[in-house]
């Protein structure tokens, strides 16, 4: 019966971490590029109360008899499928099809990976800088930031399905920047690290990020001008698993409340 209670308690424990990571995906159902996240559980460690033998009779039992331990969580996994996309007045949001990522550099120097299209020109000290919403600069193919060039303005600029950069001149005609947006791959993205912010840092179990312009076999994907990619959480799906996992956390609490009652029970027998 002791067994019982820390059995029960560990799937308390699991199922809360299972309600608290729906209700992240409920709250981030309007979250640009946000993508669902699963949580995994596996059993804890086994024990044998009997072994493979013969009973007193000599009758074989081939069987063992074991018991669980209980349950814990395993990984919080993302589910890295297309969002929806949507529409958007502004000539700075893009939408990726396909696998890829953009890339900003951090404040801290570093590379972070993103699926958020929300861009803005911002004014900085080499000139106006294509950054995301927290100020962090877009990175080209080459690693460089997106520089506007000088006199050119930024409602005239430009964006080809492949990702490359131009602006119509006065009269109409298209001027290539010669620059593109970096678009990377990774052989397993549910390894990234998330760091906030809508920023994805690569880990060992993700791989090192593939860069789509230079390496071979690689599905290319399209960027798309004024849209946005929305989150891929399924409201009513979301909704389903928490009821699930609600109902789970009871049935966990009312094991945990049959074992005390037995116990009370063995111990009111020695009075």
């Amino acid at each position: 019966m002791m067994r019982s209670l820390y059995t029960a308690a560990t799937g308390m424990l699991a199922q809360q971490t299972n309600v608290d990571n729906i209700a992240n995906n409920l709250a981030n159902v309007n979250t640009v590029g946000y993508k669902q996240e699963k949580t995994e559980f596996k059993s804890l460690l086994y024990q044998t109360l009997q072994t493979r033998t013969t009973s007193a009779n000599g009758e074989q039992k081939p069987i063992s008899a074991q018991v669980g331990l209980g349950t814990r969580v395993a990984s919080n996994t993302s589910i890295f499928t297309q969002g929806a996309q949507l529409a958007s007045e502004s000539d700075t949001d893009f939408a990726i099809i396909g696998d890829g990522f953009f890339a900003v550099r951090g404040a801290d120097g570093d590379t972070y990976y993103t699926r958020a299209g929300n861009f803005v020109w911002a004014i900085g000290p080499q000139g106006t800088t294509l950054t995301n919403s927290d100020g962090c600069p877009v990175l080209d193919t080459n690693g460089n930031q997106i520089i506007l060039p000088e006199g050119i303005s930024s409602g005239s600029v430009e964006v080809s399905g492949d990702g490359a950069f131009g602006y119509r001149t006065a009269d109409g005609e298209y001027v290539s920047m010669n620059q593109s947006f970096a678009l990377y791959q990774f052989n397993n993205p549910s390894g990234l690290e998330k760091t906030g912010d809508n920023l994805l840092a690569e880990t060992a179990a993700s791989g090192g990020p593939l860069n789509e312009s230079r390496v071979a076999g690689l599905i290319p994907s399209q960027v798309r001008q004024k849209y946005l990619e929305g989150s891929n959480v399924q409201v009513a799906d979301e909704m389903v698993n928490l009821i699930i996992a609600q109902r789970a956390y009871q049935l966990n609490s009312k094991a945990i409340t049959v074992s005390d009652e037995m116990l009370e029970q063995a111990n009111n027998l020695k009075r």
